[in-house]
């Protein structure tokens, strides 16, 4: 309705995104994303939530650049960091997805998703002690699989 009434309003394509997100659509989320950075190119959760959908659809490098926009639009955007890492992760660069859970958490030290991220991360690289530091961190604050 937001829509129809203000075509306009970029958080309205936005919101209407992170519903399909919610559905499982990702490729209608895409292009309400799409819309909504069309009408504020500075709209930094729209570039993050944009790159997300691209990751739910495989497409890393996308979600990547996504992630890239958002985080030099905003650069204490903690999720960014913590989800350009999950990208990372699935390209089998964990070096880098390291680095992004590591600014992730420093920007947020609460985020749980950073940690067992992170965690998995160091467990692909063999390194057992610090992803099993970081598991034990992330369920403390609440992470669920």
């Amino acid at each position: 309705e937001d829509i129809r009434l203000n075509p306009q309003h970029s958080e309205a394509y936005y919101n209407r995104g992170n519903a399909y997100t919610k559905l499982g659509q990702p490729e209608r989320a895409i292009d309400d994303y799409d819309e909504a950075i069309r009408l504020d190119p500075q709209f930094a959760w729209a570039y993050h939530n944009r790159g997300v959908a691209y990751g739910d659809l495989g497409q890393y490098e996308r979600a990547i650049q996504d992630h890239d926009v958002a985080i030099r639009l905003d650069p204490q955007y903690a999720f960014a960091y913590s989800r350009r890492g999950w990208a990372y992760h699935f390209l089998g660069q964990y070096e880098r997805a390291i680095q992004d859970h590591d600014v992730s958490i420093r920007l947020d030290p609460r985020n749980p998703f950073a940690y067992h991220n992170r965690g998995l991360a160091y467990r692909e690289l063999g390194k057992t002690t610090e992803a099993e530091r970081d598991f034990a961190k992330a369920k403390e604050l609440g992470y669920k699989p």
